[in-house]
């Protein structure tokens, strides 16, 4: 059975993240946060067409497509930054960490679209409600978890945390599979929820100091199955490996 996830009002986002390390947004409290329309979100997602393979995957799995930029939100201003590798300390990443890791840059129309500003430069006014006023260095990453291999793995890592200060998830969309549960976990307690994203562009926000999060593996059930998500990190330190 496919458990829906319960969705917060995103007046809540930054209560609950204080208090329990995560909250679930629907596509229209995501709308709220960025100040922009669904459309202008959806217009975004045919860039997920056009991700090259991660050649970077330990498991030997060709499931994985990716695309990765960096940016600064400061301020109220967002800027990007120029490329650089993706680098997590083994701590975080048992099975990546230590890598100096180079993906594709996103296409340039993605990141100078205004939707794109406004959904970072939201999340990072979110950020600063629950942690206080910072510069904040953002990492995003476009995935396509794919079924070419039988099975893909959202998180090959297992669960695990990112090393930032502020997570979100976003489902863009599933596509032909079964599976990609999202879990998470107190970091240093019993307790967890479980549940299946999937409205485009609902988000899963986490407060990575206080919460691991995994996400269980897909299966196809037509040809060409797949799971689209962006994720973006944000981190008060600079960039991991500065």
């Amino acid at each position: 059975m496919v458990l829906s996830p319960t969705y917060s009002p995103v007046s809540e986002a930054a209560p609950q993240l204080r208090s329990r390390g995560y909250a679930v947004l629907d596509a229209q409290a995501v709308c709220e946060l960025a100040g922009c329309g669904r459309a202008d979100l959806l217009a975004l997602n045919p860039s997920w067409d056009d991700l090259p393979p991660d050649a970077y995957l330990k498991d030997g799995g060709r499931y994985r497509r990716r695309r990765h930029s960096c940016f600064v939100v400061e301020g109220g201003e967002l800027v990007q930054a120029p490329h650089r590798a993706h680098w997590q300390p083994v701590e975080y990443n048992a099975l990546h960490g230590g890598m100096q890791r180079w993906f594709e840059p996103m296409q340039g129309d993605v990141a100078a679209a205004p939707a794109w500003s406004k959904l970072l430069l939201g999340l990072g006014r979110l950020a600063t409600s629950v942690k206080g006023r910072q510069k904040w260095y953002v990492e995003a990453h476009q995935f396509r978890i794919d079924t070419t291999d039988g099975i893909g793995r959202p998180t090959p890592e297992g669960a695990h945390r990112d090393g930032v200060d502020l997570v979100a998830v976003f489902l863009l969309g599933r596509e032909g599979i079964k599976g990609g549960e999202t879990r998470v976990f107190e970091a240093d307690g019993p307790a967890g929820q479980r549940f299946t994203l999937d409205q485009p562009w609902s988000v899963l926000l986490l407060d990575d100091e206080r919460v691991v999060h995994e996400t269980t593996p897909i299966q196809p059930t037509a040809a060409g199955g797949h799971r689209d998500t962006l994720v973006l990190t944000y981190r008060a330190d600079g960039f991991q490996g500065d």
